[in-house]
């Protein structure tokens, strides 16, 4: 499939000298050989990528597996990856230091300087941490610095961990408003069907919308060495799309890619578009970044009053409340039929939330907010 070709222009165009920011985000598999070690030769040529980006006057920002992957063979565990959380943490906390120091030594090969910046859920969930990242991530830009993101394994509550920092780095790149988002992986894009099965897949070039047929060609899960695959990385071009950036899914080992993805190259990849319509810090944060504790069900007349007239949502139009959640806290919406189609910061504990369902604000007890959720905390999630 061919690509329109388009001068690259988004979130984060700077306004000095068209300066802009690209964050990069590079998998285990891409990183580290079959046995697991770190590939010199890999990390190198994606420093030198960086480096072309940097000398070209760009900020970037480099999202980088392989902590897990890397700790493996120090500790003997090469063979199978261990499956319980706290044997992972501790391969995580060996394998880090082992990563950035590979990182750290091919990055001097061009006079950069790396910043490791380890995150965790929370630091997307919680408003003031997410702030202080966001602060973080630009003092280091300003300094020059090139921050190495990774996830925090070593420490993450595997019940609240992403999982996978493929939407670590869509997070990062609205967080320093990137222009770009490079997801480097093992193969050319996304294709149009499984090369090991049907000769004639082919590379799909551009995506104006991720929809269902696009997730279903992305399939499931990685290699091995990796937690991540097609699907996370379709997951997290959807996210980036929302706020404005534009990804480009291509071959780690591709000559020049990183260049080729900031000049938006026909063929580099495969290009999923920054939708026009976007969503605002907040909303982004609220849709993608906050894990879900309940759900609120409301009725069809509600639903049409939130997707159709952005509207919030008031007691009369809740049918019933699931989970356990307190005021403040995020929720799903979803309509009498457990379709799920929006998401927002709720005012009412659960409780409380059920002992009003149904009423009118002009029946509700006194002190009761008149509003469930309200507009400005609530997301018409992308269909």
């Amino acid at each position: 499939m061919t690509s329109d070709v388009a001068a690259p222009g988004g979130a984060g165009t700077g306004p000095v000298g068209g300066r802009r920011t690209v964050v990069v985000k590079v998998g285990s598999s891409s990183l580290t050989d079959e046995a697991g070690a770190i590939d010199e030769d890999a990390v190198a040529k994606v420093c030198a990528e960086i480096a072309t980006a940097r000398a070209a006057g760009h900020r970037v920002v480099a999202v980088s597996s392989g902590a897990i992957a890397s700790g493996l063979p120090v500790l003997g565990l090469d063979g199978a990856r261990p499956r319980d959380p706290v044997t992972l943490q501790a391969v995580s906390a060996v394998g880090q230091s082992r990563l950035m120091g590979v990182w750290d030594r091919h990055l001097a090969a061009h006079d950069l300087v790396g910043g490791q910046v380890l995150l965790a859920p929370l630091d997307f969930a919680v408003r003031d941490q997410y702030l202080h990242a966001r602060a973080t991530l630009g003092r280091l830009l300003e300094l020059d610095v090139v921050p190495i993101v990774n996830e925090n394994d070593a420490i993450a509550d595997d019940e609240i961990r992403f999982g996978d920092n493929d939407r670590i780095a869509a997070l990062v790149a609205h967080l320093v408003g990137a222009e770009a988002l490079v997801l480097l992986t093992d193969t050319p894009g996304l294709l149009t069907a499984d090369p090991r099965f049907d000769s004639d897949a082919s590379l799909i070039e551009e995506i104006l919308e991720v929809d269902q047929h696009m997730e279903a060609l992305a399939g499931g899960a990685g290699t091995a060495r990796g937690s991540g695959g097609m699907a996370t990385k379709l997951a997290a071009a959807k996210i980036a799309s929302w706020s404005g950036v534009r990804t480009v899914i291509a071959a780690a080992d591709r000559p020049g890619v990183v260049a080729d993805a900031m000049a938006d190259v026909a063929g580099v990849g495969t290009v999923v578009r920054p939708r026009t319509r976007r969503l605002t810090a907040r909303k982004l944060w609220i849709a993608f970044a906050v894990g879900s504790s309940g759900t609120v069900v409301v009725d069809a007349g509600a639903r049409r009053a939130l997707e159709a007239d952005g509207r919030s949502l008031l007691p009369a139009g809740v049918r019933g409340a699931e989970g356990r959640f307190a005021p403040g806290a995020a929720v799903e919406v979803a309509d009498e039929d457990g379709a799920v189609f929006a998401k927002g910061i709720v005012a009412l504990g659960v409780e409380a939330l059920r002992s009003v369902a149904g009423v009118r604000t002009a029946d509700l007890p006194e002190g009761t907010p008149h509003e469930v959720i309200h507009r400005d905390d609530l997301v018409v999630l992308p269909a």
